[in-house]
């Protein structure tokens, strides 16, 4: 079997919210009060995030979805709709522009508790052989 990792605990000073607008953007299932403490954002069969009510400070945590450019093309649209900024750079000025430097699509936003998202159709991380 390979390695694959299968869940991770986001903090969050709003467990609820931070999930589910979560869920929304991405449009995945979630489920408020399914596993205990968390709220558990159902990634795709094999990830979930679980986001966890969190009083004290904790660092800004960065998650990178890579998925179809069909499943792209809907997502921007929710973003802006929730209100939500977004950029074509990690650390650049919000341009509400989509960056196709590297071939595919990518964005960058921050939810409201702080962490980052970002979202491509092609890793730069992984190129291909």
């Amino acid at each position: 079997m390979s390695i694959e990792l299968d869940h991770t605990i986001v903090p969050s000073h709003d467990k609820l919210a931070s999930a589910k607008l979560l869920a929304e953007l991405l449009g995945v299932p979630w489920a408020p009060t399914a596993l205990g403490p968390f709220a558990p954002v159902f990634v795709n069969e094999g990830l979930t995030l679980d986001f966890i009510q969190a009083d004290e400070g904790f660092p800004v945590y960065h998650f990178c979805f890579r998925v179809s450019q069909h499943t792209f093309d809907k997502i921007p649209g929710r973003i802006k709709l929730a209100g939500i900024p977004y950029r074509s750079s990690v650390r650049g000025p919000v341009t509400m522009r989509v960056n196709t430097d590297d071939g595919g699509n990518m964005i960058y936003w921050n939810e409201p508790g702080g962490h980052q998202w970002e979202m491509l159709t092609l890793s730069y991380a992984r190129q291909s052989d």
